[in-house]
């Protein structure tokens, strides 16, 4: 898993933020934004702090915001962790990155009976390992990796789709967080553009 400077400072959830919209799809809340109309589609899976986080929501936006149809599930049905007070090893029992793959299946069939012709998901710390299972098994066409958590060296070996990693070694705070998350935001559009 990543560091403790991961998770020192959570994000302050919100169901409102954003400037999408909460559907159900597959039988999970998601947030989605962006055109039903687009042909691509990319999954944010977040981390352990949910689909709710502000700035996740945000970068679904500007993921939207290049033509994409955007969509945040949620994974966690509501359990997130909070820092502190959560027996993280209990969570990741009732949480398995392997819950959330399967949760993800209807997801994709949900959105290519809709007429979604490509899909492409980032995930991020423990989304990371939701991401690779889906990339290994060619749920996806391509697959992004934000300083992924619980993923091995054989879970990259053998991911079949294009994948990208990224990883940073020390964030000191959300804030950093964010800028860090930003740029592999646009590595990760630019690199997915061209892979999908």
């Amino acid at each position: 898993m990543a560091g403790p400077q991961c998770c020192s400072n959570p994000p302050d959830l919100s169901a409102s933020s954003g400037g999408g919209r909460e559907e159900h799809i597959g039988g999970l809340r998601s947030y989605v934004s962006g055109s039903a109309d687009s042909k691509i589609a990319v999954l944010l899976v977040s981390d352990v702090f949910g689909y709710e986080a502000p700035k996740l929501r945000k970068l679904a936006d500007k993921v939207a915001g290049f033509g994409f149809y955007a969509v945040v599930p949620d994974f966690l049905q509501g359990d997130y962790v909070e820092w502190g007070v959560t027996p993280i090893e209990e969570w990741l029992k009732k949480h398995g990155p392997d819950q959330a793959f399967e949760h993800a299946k209807p997801i994709i069939d949900a959105l290519k009976s809709k007429g979604i012709t490509k899909v492409g998901a980032v995930g991020f710390c423990w989304g990371a390992k939701v991401v690779v299972e889906l990339a290994k098994y060619a749920y996806i066409n391509s697959a992004v990796l934000c300083h992924p958590s619980f993923v091995t060296k054989e879970d990259i070996e053998g991911i079949v789709v294009f994948s990208a990693s990224f990883v940073v070694t020390t964030i000191n705070s959300y804030g950093d967080q964010y800028i860090f998350l930003h740029a592999w935001y646009y590595l990760s559009l630019l690199w997915m553009s061209f892979s999908i």
